[in-house]
């Protein structure tokens, strides 16, 4: 449980959300072992038409009384309007999940309805997840961050980046608009914020500028497609030894400011607002929790 106050107590890291095809068995087992801190299991776009129901049905044999370590487990549905939504939600309810993740959300009306029969059906008791993956979501995403259920957006990058009609490219110049845009709703309700994938799975050093692009634009985490990500994903996310002593002494220097009755504190001779303090904690925070996991700065089990 985290010591700080800028992060609530049941706060837990999402440095990597692991998509899990619900239909493969193997893949299913597989996540058992790994090292990610929420696995979704995707009932939805990895899934085959012909193999949705085997997709259920998995779920409902596989997953109940398994443990999964830290991993958080959360169950992407079919759209509701889809013709194996409905059974998919009343499914997830009765499953031993922690959250429900509803896809491409692009309003606030949607997600309250979705909400709706996921309450109807037995699910109040579970954490509440939506894909944004429009330009109708992102340019809803204000309203969509609003409600009080929504504890976590995830963004769907490829799903936007064909409908904004982009040119891919490395440093995705393209989607940095949208990605802002969700980020600074997602902050401005206090929700967790994550990124889309990255695809390529043998060019290790694009994923990883990825991963860092993301955790500078703000963002949590990162959704990850293979395994083989999983490594760098979560080091990329994770406070490393030189920010976590600078959070401490920026702690330490603002309270002996405050000591002296001044607001401002100096550091190595640079001014150091009060404001940097959220900075200092949330650090601080997200290197206990991933601490208390049994996790090193540099995200392999500690030795």
């Amino acid at each position: 449980m985290s010591t700080h106050p800028l992060l609530p107590s049941n706060y837990r890291p999402r440095r990597t959300m692991l998509y899990v095809p619900a239909h493969i068995h193997r893949h299913i087992e597989k996540s058992q072992g790994l090292d990610a801190d929420s696995i979704i299991f995707d009932q939805q776009e990895s899934v085959p038409p012909q193999q949705k129901e085997q997709a259920r049905e998995n779920l409902q044999t596989m997953i109940q009384g398994v443990d999964f370590g830290h991993s958080e487990k959360v169950v992407r549905i079919n759209p509701l309007n889809s013709p194996w939504g409905f059974d998919d939600l009343a499914a997830a309810c009765q499953l031993d999940i922690d959250a429900v993740m509803f896809p491409r959300i692009e309003s606030a009306e949607q997600l309250e309805e979705n909400i709706y029969h996921l309450d109807r059906l037995g699910g109040k008791h579970l954490k509440v997840m939506a894909n944004i993956e429009s330009p109708l979501g992102v340019l809803n995403a204000k309203e969509i961050a609003a409600n009080d259920r929504l504890d976590v957006i995830v963004l769907g990058t490829t799903d936007l980046s064909n409908e904004l009609k982009l040119n891919l490219t490395p440093d995705r110049s393209g989607l940095l608009t949208s990605l802002s845009l969700v980020i600074l709703a997602a902050r401005a309700y206090k929700k967790c914020v994550i990124d889309g994938p990255h695809f390529d799975l043998k060019d290790i050093e694009a994923c990883e500028y990825s991963c860092r692009q993301a955790r500078d634009l703000g963002f949590d985490g990162k959704t990850v497609i293979h395994p083989i990500q999983l490594n760098y994903t979560n080091d990329a996310f994770t406070p490393k030894r030189d920010e976590i002593n600078k959070a401490k002494r920026i702690l330490a220097a603002i309270e002996e400011a405050n000591k002296a009755d001044r607001s401002m504190a100096v550091l190595d001779d640079r001014l150091i607002e009060p404001s940097l303090s959220e900075w200092a904690e949330r650090v601080l925070s997200v290197y206990e929790t991933v601490h208390k996991i049994g996790q090193s700065e540099l995200c392999g089990p500690e030795k």
